[in-house]
């Protein structure tokens, strides 16, 4: 189980997508822990690397949608449903790792 939290301090709307120079902050849900670093452009060697960095995204969106599974009164039920199927299918498909599913 994940228990981090991500938040992009410089611009929050690329929490999945910081740029290089970007202020992540980075919490332990368990601990309270905080750490706070300057985000760099991770240097991607191989194809294997691409796909271990869009599977991450993908983990933790799957995480981040959890709590919405046993809320079945929730609006975004259904869709949310759809979306962590497409995101658990992703790597099987020719969008992976290039096209992103959106909710």
């Amino acid at each position: 189980m994940i228990n981090t939290t991500i938040e992009n301090l410089t611009e929050p709307s690329r929490v999945n997508n910081p740029l290089a120079g970007d202020k992540i902050k980075t919490t332990n849900t368990k601990t309270g822990l905080v750490f706070i670093a300057s985000h760099h452009d991770p240097y991607i060697e191989t194809q294997e690397d691409v796909n271990n960095v869009a599977k991450l995204w993908r983990n933790k969106e799957l995480v981040d949608t959890d709590y919405i599974i046993p809320l079945t009164d929730h609006p975004d039920h259904t869709a949310t449903l759809a979306y962590r199927v497409a995101l658990r299918d992703w790597p099987s498909t020719s969008d992976f790792p290039d096209t992103k599913p959106t909710l």
